[in-house]
């Protein structure tokens, strides 16, 4: 079987939209994020060369290769969220008629939990450096493609946001608060400041239209 990020649009989209578990929202936002990272390596791709933004070159060529490694990041993202979750349904179906069934059963849907909690939480990670990545492209990128920086935050913000609801639900089915509280934490650190940071590049780029 392909994995998703060889398959077309269309057939991404399709499974998205059948009555299959996964892909989900997890993925998708893992697309997104890499969507944002492909549109910041776009920018300065067609800034990078251009005489006309020379002072910025060496900035440019160091902001493609954070956005590449990032769009490699996410997109592998993509295929790590099917498996958690397709590994969290499978402890679902685990035998629990005896007591030691119920006990083995239980703990390998916390251990999942955990994982899937822990994913996408990489994924709002990412893509919050996606959001600091694009105010650069924004600032400094080639005036004739900075709509698409802009287009590169709002899907960042968009795919940090997504991310942080499967955070959400997968930390709250865990017993273990300490871990599920921490890793909460982390991710209310790196949801904080996002919504101003993303309209300011919004407005950066509106700005220079």
């Amino acid at each position: 079987m392909n994995e998703i990020k060889d398959k077309s649009v269309q057939a991404f989209i399709d499974e998205l939209a059948s009555k299959a578990p996964t892909p989900g929202g997890g993925s998708a936002a893992a697309v997104m994020g890499a969507q944002a990272a492909a549109l910041i390596s776009m920018v300065c791709n067609l800034t990078i060369g251009k005489p006309k933004y020379a002072e910025v070159e060496v900035e440019m060529q160091s902001l493609l290769k954070k956005s590449e490694e990032l769009r490699e990041a996410l997109t592998g993202m993509i295929k790590a969220d099917v498996e958690v979750f397709d590994r969290l349904m499978g402890t679902y179906g685990l035998p629990k008629d005896s007591d030691k069934e119920k006990s083995v059963r239980s703990e390998a849907i916390q251990s999942a939990l955990k994982e899937a909690t822990i994913v996408p939480l990489m994924c709002a990670s990412a893509c919050a450096e996606a959001i600091a990545l694009s105010r650069i492209a924004a600032e400094k990128g080639n005036v004739g493609v900075i709509s698409d920086a802009g287009v590169a935050v709002m899907a960042a913000y968009g795919a940090l946001k997504s991310a942080a609801l499967n955070v959400y639900i997968n930390a709250g089915g865990l017993k273990d608060r300490a871990f599920a509280d921490a890793k909460l934490a982390e991710l209310e650190a790196l949801l904080n400041g996002a919504d101003t940071a993303a309209e300011e590049v919004y407005q950066i780029v509106k700005a220079r239209l």
